[in-house]
């Protein structure tokens, strides 16, 4: 395992063992290499299993530069600029966007307690979540980083709608999604949502619901767990201040009260005309009837358990998934469909400036010019990468040079496979850290068809060399094979930024 990845792991499974370290500028390769698990913002390391960025720690210039400076205009918080922790939408410099929650100074004094709490949460990954991917402590500022859905909430698409309402099917998907998501988070150890309600439900660019990471976490150290009306919060919350597992089934009844109304009405109003027998009387208006009334029945019967006053008696997160489960009617019909909104497609950025004959063949995913460029570079871009003493020069370390010599010879003739068990050989032993050789590894992975091994390479040459642009290359022709484009584009982008850069003013200028 290389430096990137066994840093990331450890800092995932043990955070109070492996905070990160804070992100500096550099000028110096050498400098940058001594913290190989912090990579700029500007160029997130994806995890290839997901897709998502991995979780790291953001610098308060970063973020600030991606929301303009935190401009009024990037608030996306539903309060807008009245809200106590607002929420900006901002862009990294390799153009992915992001959803930026400013706390208020002094909500979390202890920076510690802050970073293991978003650590915790930054464990968590889920296509049903809109995931936390970073965080930021700096001075008294205190920001949590998530992946920006494009889609309004649930409030906007069921309070204040334009063109039509969610339909019935809709809002049985979205009822589903979000226990998915509870039961996830459940699942791994993190059952307590904090004011779960129709502002926290996202929809991503495909128009599929998912529930907000900043839920997770409260608004402060010490502060409330609800900010809405009392009417909404759970009974013995405001008993004993406390939210648990069953307190977060309440706030899901809730949830399930706005998709069956189209309003939001207090649950002791809804739960009277349960009672009373009168469920075509809360269903909302807007649907004009066009929905199954068993189905309703169903939803109508889990949302009364919910909002039990005994917090016992309300059901748990995998009832939940299993009565909702059998109501999903129309699973080949996409979410943005039954939206009736248009499919989010961002065009793949074009890089600014043309590409060099190594970014020609990354973008045409022509691994054989890229081998013959890989060749002719032979190990120029290694120098300073290591220093090594006269005492290092052991027995050893002759053959782990000769493991790279036969690994050479074996690349030339593209015998990929001899070549990767030959470099693995001389990774293994680490004296040494080859930015090439990681380089030339992950190509032959793609020569044999293991993109998710070229990946995690090409990190690692990047993670050596920070700003080297062969690296980036060839995460970009990686992320392709794994058919992930846009990430591709973005990666070749940088890569071809990093090149002119180079050209301009030297290595690590």
């Amino acid at each position: 395992m290389g430096c990137c990845e066994s840093s990331f792991l450890t800092a995932e499974t043990h955070p109070e063992k492996h905070q990160p370290t804070k992100k500096h500028s550099t000028n110096s390769q050498n400098q940058t290499t001594n913290n190989p698990s912090s990579p700029s913002s500007s160029a997130l390391l994806l995890d290839p299993s997901t897709g998502i960025p991995s979780f790291s720690e953001f610098s308060f210039s970063d973020l600030k530069a991606a929301t303009n400076n935190f401009s009024s205009d990037n608030i996306v918080s539903e309060s807008g600029e009245k809200a106590p922790n607002l929420v900006y939408k901002g862009r990294l410099q390799n153009r992915r966007w992001i959803a930026v929650k400013k706390f208020t100074k002094m909500a979390w004094p202890d920076p510690k307690q802050f970073a293991e709490e978003a650590w915790g949460v930054g464990k968590l990954r889920h296509k049903r979540l809109a995931n936390l991917i970073g965080y930021c402590c700096d001075g008294d500022e205190r920001l949590l980083v998530a992946e920006y859905m494009p889609n309004d909430t649930l409030a906007k698409h069921l309070f204040h709608w334009e063109n039509q309402t969610i339909e019935w099917a809709m809002r049985l998907r979205v009822a589903f999604y979000i226990a998915e998501a509870l039961d996830y988070c459940s699942s791994q150890g993190r059952p307590l949502y904090h004011d779960l309600n129709a502002y926290r439900v996202l929809f991503d660019e495909d128009g599929d619901p998912r529930l907000s990471c900043f839920g997770l976490m409260k608004n402060s150290r010490d502060g409330k767990s609800y900010s809405t009306n009392l009417a909404y919060t759970p009974p013995e919350y405001l008993r004993n201040g406390r939210v648990t597992p069953e307190s977060v089934m309440y706030s899901f009844g809730t949830v399930l009260l706005d998709l069956l109304s189209g309003k939001h009405i207090p649950p002791s109003h809804a739960l009277d005309m349960i009672r009373g027998k009168n469920i075509i009387m809360l269903m909302d208006s807007h649907l004009e009837g066009k929905f199954s009334t068993e189905e309703a029945t169903a939803v109508v019967d889990l949302g009364s358990r919910c909002l039990q006053y005994e917090p016992r008696e309300r059901p748990s997160t995998k009832d939940l998934v299993a009565t909702l489960a059998p109501l999903q009617t129309k699973p080949d019909v996409p979410s943005y469909v039954m939206l009736g909104i248009a499919k989010h497609e961002e065009a793949p950025p074009t890089p600014q400036r043309p590409l060099s004959p190594m970014g020609e063949a990354c973008s045409r995913m022509d691994l054989t010019a890229i081998h013959q460029i890989l060749v002719m570079t032979h190990y120029k871009d290694d120098e300073g990468t290591n220093e090594l003493s006269f005492q290092e020069w052991t027995q050893q370390m002759r053959d782990m040079l000769e493991s790279r010599k036969r690994g050479d010879f074996a690349f030339r003739d593209k015998d990929s496979k001899t070549a990767i068990d030959c470099y693995s050989q001389f990774i293994d032993v680490g004296t040494m850290v080859s930015p090439t050789v990681f380089a030339r590894r992950s190509l032959c992975y793609l020569m044999n068809d293991q993109p998710d091994a070229a990946l995690r390479d090409a990190m690692q040459a990047q993670c050596v060399y920070p700003e080297w642009p062969t690296a980036f290359y060839m995460q970009s022709v990686a992320l392709a094979k794994l058919d992930m484009h846009n990430d591709a584009a973005d990666m070749l982008n940088e890569a071809a930024a990093l090149e002119e850069k180079k050209q301009r003013g030297g290595r690590g200028s």
